[in-house]
């Protein structure tokens, strides 16, 4: 069965949200099938809010975002969760950009909002639920 490793990351003024999203779904980010890497302070408000198994990288300004972006050419990233504040400017915007640019061409699937977070994880549970009743030989049709 395929495991998903997600990267979460949260711009300042979205830290927050994504606390509260990530706690809202605690039973799907402490799954045995979920792996997680966190940007610096994300990583530990995570961490703090219940999350016991978050790899922390450093900070976005501090090259986080850069280590996410090349996970993700490596292909150890299989989605990205990265609630971003575009009312505010980020002094490593550029590396911002590399990271939503590599998850195009990558082909990885990106959350920047906490709607489109909440679809991507929806979809990802259900991949899981579905791998686990297929192994137990009940459900058979979706290949992918």
């Amino acid at each position: 069965m395929k495991d998903y490793t997600i990267a979460l990351i949260a711009h300042d003024g979205k830290k927050a949200d994504i606390v509260s999203f990530v706690m809202k779904r605690l039973d799907f980010f402490n799954s045995e099938h979920i792996k997680l890497y966190g940007t610096g302070t994300t990583s530990s408000k995570i961490r703090n809010a219940g999350v016991n198994k978050i790899v922390s990288l450093e900070s976005g300004p501090l090259g986080g975002d850069a280590q996410i972006a090349s996970r993700i050419v490596e292909g150890q990233i299989d989605a990205v969760i990265f609630f971003r504040d575009p009312l505010d400017k980020h002094p490593h915007e550029p590396d911002v950009n590399m990271l939503l640019r590599l998850c195009d061409v990558h082909n990885i699937p990106l959350a920047t909002n906490y709607y489109s977070a909440k679809i991507l994880v929806s979809y990802l549970r259900n991949k899981i639920d579905k791998k686990n009743i297929k192994n137990l030989g009940i459900y058979d049709t979706d290949t992918d």
